[in-house]
């Protein structure tokens, strides 16, 4: 199953629902969502930086993950993006099928 990398920034709206709730609460309640879309939580981390919240999550398909991007930024409290991660095999196959390719002006 694909795992994808999320990161999400809290607006003003976020950071004031986060200081209610607390970050476990946040945490257990995105587990559960991920669990309803067909995934499982495979970590979650507060980070300082660019973002603000750090998960790794496994997906059946690619639509589920997209769920879940499309119902949390639908609230305007957070912006979230998601990375597809690849292992390395699948890299290894992908160098396997490479076309040919001419780079332009080449």
């Amino acid at each position: 199953m694909p795992i994808y990398l999320s990161r999400a920034s809290y607006t003003h709206t976020g950071v004031q629902g986060l200081i209610k709730e607390g970050g476990s609460k946040r945490r257990d309640l995105l587990k559960s969502v991920i669990e309803k879309a067909g995934g499982k939580l495979l970590g979650f981390y507060f980070a300082t930086g660019e973002s603000d919240v750090i998960v790794l999550a496994e997906f059946a398909d690619r639509t589920s993950a997209l769920a879940l991007s499309v119902v949390v930024n639908a609230t305007g409290a957070v912006r979230l993006t998601q990375v597809e991660l690849i292992e390395p095999e699948e890299m290894d196959a992908a160098i396997a099928k490479l076309p040919a390719y001419r780079a332009p002006g080449a």
